[in-house]
């Protein structure tokens, strides 16, 4: 991560999931809504999505964890370099740590869908142990680091262990609608924040920031609200849009659907007067 590209991807993957979830706890709620006392089993589209989401958890983690080790300065999976009594390249191993623990949120969503002896809650409780595990780790990943630095890194600790707690209550708190948004909105912060935190200490054009400076400090504090907004924003504008589709979507399907019935019940009153007229 110790560039622009380290910090760009993974906050892509974080806002890409947390707009996935948006569209995902959206549709679901739209279906709850629209049947509360359904007895038929939930839509296969849904069943199908929480593989898809885990699969990719698991692909994403196993290929971040193979960047990590096995880029050209990385530790090729060599903890310890008994020759120079010192460990090799930690911070490429916290990072890879990070990666392995959403690769077992990944493989808990598959489980809980595939085999019905899993615990229904597994699959939360390990995304939500997940992000303890990154923000625990991110804690103590930036001492005696200049203050920018150690800063911007600290507030990312807000997005990490707010969505860390909210994805925990949900455990015992099913399905409930707006935990479930702002869990997404955390995500997408997250990754906006990724975006920043490459920004600032990795600048792509102009000088470098003076990590040093109070004044620097002021503004990205400001500026990790501004994140935040946005991020409401997103979810927000993302339920709105995919809820009117769906609903747009749902009329027509069932416009359609009157429309055969009406044409095939006038199909049958012609039959029978046909029917009727040659009897007679």
């Amino acid at each position: 991560m110790a560039n622009f590209g380290g910090h760009a991807i993974p906050g892509s993957f974080f806002l890409l999931y947390g707009l996935w979830l948006t569209v995902k706890f959206t549709l679901q709620h739209l279906w709850k809504t629209r049947h509360p006392k359904a007895r038929q089993p939930t839509p296969q589209f849904f069943k199908k999505s929480e593989y898809t989401e885990g699969g990719l958890l698991m692909f994403a983690a196993f290929v971040g964890m193979m960047v990590e080790q096995f880029v050209v300065d990385g530790p090729h999976a060599h903890l310890f370099d008994s020759e120079n009594q010192s460990w090799v390249k930690l911070m490429n191993w916290q990072h890879s740590t990070m990666y392995l623990f959403f690769g077992i949120a990944g493989m808990a969503s598959v489980a809980r869908v595939a085999f019905k002896l899993v615990p229904v809650g597994v699959d939360r409780i390990t995304l939500s142990l997940a992000l303890f595990v990154e923000g625990f780790l991110f804690y103590f990943h930036v001492h005696k680091r200049p203050a920018l630095d150690a800063h911007i890194h600290s507030l990312l600790l807000v997005a990490v262990f707010g969505g860390s707690a909210s994805t925990m209550v949900e455990v015992f708190i099913r399905d409930h609608f707006l935990l479930q948004l702002f869990g997404a909105g955390m995500f997408i912060l997250q990754g906006s924040w990724f975006y920043q935190i490459g920004f600032v200490l990795y600048p792509l054009t102009g000088p470098p920031w003076d990590e040093e400076m109070h004044d620097n400090s002021m503004f990205v504090t400001m500026c990790f609200c501004w994140h935040l907004a946005v991020a409401l924003l997103i979810v927000a504008s993302t339920t709105v849009l995919v809820w009117c589709t769906a609903t747009r979507l749902s009329v027509r399907d069932r416009d359609t659907e009157i429309g055969l019935r009406d044409t095939s019940s006038e199909s049958s009153s012609q039959k029978a007067l046909l029917e009727e007229s040659e009897e007679e």
